[in-house]
């Protein structure tokens, strides 16, 4: 991948406002359970961050992973009603947890859940711009999930890399940032060792695709996040793909290249 980034570095010294989007890895442990230590850790570089005077918004992943967790249920189901009612379950929990720890720093926040229709209807789309945009001025910090329970579409061929996708460009966010329990994409196929971590991607090409594809195309995977890249750079936003259990993360995200970058045609 050729260049430097610079220019990308320079566009980061002037975002205000940022999506995080959180995959259920980095919010559970082995067991699926919620990981109390992962959520502590996330809250703490979301509150650093936002006192740069970043407007943080968070895409959560994690309500049925939550769910099976606190059933103990070892694996994740194969029937949607299972998946919905492990969502029922876990979205409360979810959300308490994250309270929590907000709370401990006095910051409020906000549960939105949200199906396809919310975007595709002009009149719902702006209602949730609109509800956002108040919640960001009131200083409250959104987090938002699919509504799982009783969107069983959304279950069958949605995921949180689209969604913060979607709300990446409603809310007419600087940078996307979606944080999992990888460095970041990699070329090649998952079997060859060492694998080499691209740091820059400025075009999504077939080849990229490939790369991502063969990590997996399917619910959550590398695939759909580069996807939600390759939609969001077209439109002029960049994407970075980010390890969140590295070290204070969120921040070196807005001072270094980590991860992988995804830059748009005006960074390149």
């Amino acid at each position: 991948m050729r260049g430097n980034c610079e220019d990308y570095l320079n566009y980061l010294k002037k975002v205000t406002r940022v999506v995080i989007k959180i995959g259920t890895s980095s919010l559970t442990d082995e067991s699926s359970k919620l990981d109390v230590g992962k959520i502590a850790n996330l809250v703490s570089m979301i509150m650093r961050q936002k006192s740069t005077g970043i407007d943080p918004i968070i895409v959560s992943s994690g309500a049925i992973g939550a769910g099976l967790g606190r059933l103990e249920i070892p694996s994740r189901p194969g029937e949607i009603e299972e998946l919905q009612a492990a969502a029922a379950i876990g979205q409360g929990i979810l959300m308490q947890t994250y309270e929590f720890f907000f709370d401990h720093y006095g910051q409020p926040i906000a549960q939105i859940l949200l199906t396809k229709e919310d975007f595709t209807d002009p009149c719902r789309y702006t209602n949730l711009s609109k509800t956002i945009e108040t919640l960001i001025n009131w200083g409250v910090i959104p987090i938002i999930n699919e509504n799982d329970t009783i969107a069983t579409e959304e279950i069958k061929v949605g995921d949180n890399d689209t969604l913060a996708s979607y709300v990446t460009t409603g809310i007419k966010a600087d940078l996307l940032v979606i944080l999992t329990d990888v460095d970041g994409l990699y070329k090649g196929n998952p079997d060859d060792q060492p694998r080499e971590l691209v740091k820059v991607v400025h075009d999504v090409t077939p080849e990229v695709e490939a790369w991502a594809s063969q990590v997996g195309k399917g619910f959550g995977g590398m695939y759909t996040k580069v996807q939600a890249a390759k939609k969001l750079a077209d439109l002029g936003i960049p994407t970075v793909i980010a390890n969140s259990g590295h070290p204070d993360v969120i921040s070196k995200i807005f001072t270094e290249q980590i991860g992988t970058v995804f830059l748009t045609k005006e960074l390149k």
